[in-house]
Parts: C-alpha cells; structure tokens; sequence
C-alpha cells in the first residue's frame, strides 16, 4: 500500500525511514482459525513480511476495543514474539489508543521518541502479532512500521 500525502505525492520516509501500514481485518478469536484464536492457525499472526536484515521501529493503533479480559496480545518475531510491542492485555486497548508500551493508553497522539527501538530483525524472520492466555473476539488494531534496511535487497511490506 502506498500512502498519499495532503497533495497526492507518494509519503514513504519519515526521518530516512520507509513507512509502510498494515490493516489486517478485525480480531474474531471465537472463530476457529481466525486473527485472535489463541493458538489456532492464525496464531502468530503474520502483519509484515520481511527479506534480508532490517531495523524497525513500531506502533499500533487501535480503531475499535478489544475484547476478552484475559486475552494478551504481542508483537515480534518468532523466538521473541514481544520484541517489538510488549505483551499487553486485550482490554487495555480502547479506541484511539496508540500502542507502545505494555499498557496501550496514549490516546491520539504519541512523541516519536515514544516508539522503542530501532531493533534489528535478521534473515527474514517475519513480524508476527501473538495472541495468548485467552482468544480476542472483537476489536482491531492496525499497525505502522518504520524501517530501513541494512543489506542489499531487504525490505518489509505487510502481509495482509
């Protein structure tokens, strides 16, 4: 996906970044196999697609409230699936809520500095959004990853 600015030009690079979005559709973990079925076949769920060694920078932002009390959700890669957003309750996420920390709570707007990292992601591993503890049945959070890469060849791009 290729994002616009207020002009129409092609918005790809914040501070030498490249910005890329992934919306993947709604969590519907009491659906056998769907996004937020803990442990079904979309569980990791896969958000970014990713060739060579990149760093990235991530945050989420929730468009409607997750549910489940006990639910958790993650962000990372396999082997550290909370490297990049920490594990965080289902019903932290409210509306509006930018996602950059174990309790999602800033509501709108976020300092840059605010996102961690940058981290390093090598030999392709995929960035994977984890469900645990419970299924999330109901809400959506869409995702934004700054990246650059660090070898010939390499880029992100999400999945969905």
């Amino acid at each position: 996906m290729i994002l616009l600015d207020e002009q129409g030009k092609p918005f790809n690079a914040l501070d030498s970044y490249e910005v890329e979005k992934c919306v993947p559709t709604a969590f519907l973990g009491g659906t056998a196999n769907a996004r937020g079925n803990d442990g079904g076949t979309s569980d990791p769920f896969t958000l970014f697609n990713v060739v060579g060694d990149v760093l990235v920078r991530l945050y989420g932002v929730c468009t409607v409230a997750l549910t489940n009390a006990t639910a958790t959700v993650s962000v990372g890669v396999t082997g550290n699936t909370a490297l990049l957003l920490p594990v965080s309750t289902g019903t932290d996420f409210a509306l509006n809520d930018i996602w950059v920390d174990a309790t999602p709570a800033e509501v709108g707007a976020v300092a840059l500095a605010s996102v961690s990292g940058p981290f390093v992601i090598v030999n392709g591993l995929d960035i994977i959004e984890t469900v645990a503890t419970a299924n999330v049945t109901a809400g959506n959070i869409y995702y934004v990853c700054l990246w650059r890469p660090l070898t010939p060849g390499s880029s992100v791009k999400a999945a969905v």
